[in-house]
């Protein structure tokens, strides 16, 4: 059997070997005990995608999201709890060379694939970042558009997270939810509920779009400036319950 020369096993090493780990671009926002719990139930973090590829492909759900936030060459996007990189990967070419993408995650083996991934793909406008469940740790006034999909029903403390992302975000910044209109339990988030907590954390809604092809809807808001932030200490928690009823 033939043996493989060394150039051949450093190049396979190169691909197949552990993932450079993911670290935070910016400095920690908020702790997550400065803000109220949730008044609804958390869903727990199943996968690291929401559906098969072919399936949201298909549907045209990523391109109906980039038309509708109005996502352009050269901007920066962050796609917060990125899993498996399906946005992610399909960003960095909607942004192109000149543009940037931050993929975020907290799950260490999500981070790792990720990482690979975006590597074998030779894409150098992504960048994978390590956040916390509160705190997407980006650097402060560096984003045009943050997207959240199919994951804001799992976020333990959202009124955190919007806090400090609302930190990351450039002047008019955008922040595009995607998820399915249902209780958290199934994995959705009803309507009201979201509106309910984005305001409560200064956000202002923009835009609001049932997708084709059965994948949910996409909200829209526009991020507070940093010095327009309510005070964690007055923020009050939304009820699921007492919001399920409004569209």
């Amino acid at each position: 059997m033939p043996r493989t020369s060394p150039p051949v096993l450093l190049v396979i090493l190169a691909l197949t070997g552990p993932a450079p780990a993911a670290e935070p671009l910016g400095p920690a926002g908020a702790p997550a005990s400065a803000f109220p719990k949730p008044d609804r139930p958390v869903a727990e973090i199943v996968a690291a995608q929401w559906a098969l590829e072919k399936e949201r492909e298909r549907a045209d759900e990523f391109g109906q999201v980039v038309r509708l936030m109005g996502i352009r060459p050269g901007e920066t996007v962050a796609d917060i709890g990125a899993g498996s990189g399906y946005y992610a990967l399909r960003l960095a070419g909607a942004v192109g060379p000149e543009g940037r993408v931050l993929a975020e995650d907290v799950i260490p083996r999500y981070l790792a694939g990720l990482s690979r991934r975006v590597r074998r793909a030779g894409l150098a406008n992504i960048a994978v970042v390590r956040g916390e469940p509160h705190d997407p740790r980006l650097e402060p006034a560096s984003v045009d558009a943050a997207l959240l999909v199919h994951m804001y029903h799992e976020i333990g403390q959202p009124y955190g997270l919007l806090h400090n992302l609302a930190a990351a975000m450039k002047p008019g910044g955008r922040v595009g939810i995607v998820d399915s209109d249902d209780i958290p339990a199934r994995h959705g988030t009803p309507p009201a509920l979201l509106r309910c907590e984005l305001a409560a954390a200064g956000y202002r809604e923009t835009g609001y779009t049932v997708l084709e092809g059965g994948v949910g809807y996409l909200a829209i808001f526009e991020a507070p400036a940093p010095d327009r932030r309510p005070d964690p200490r007055t923020i009050r928690p939304c009820s699921d319950e007492a919001s399920r009823g409004a569209k």
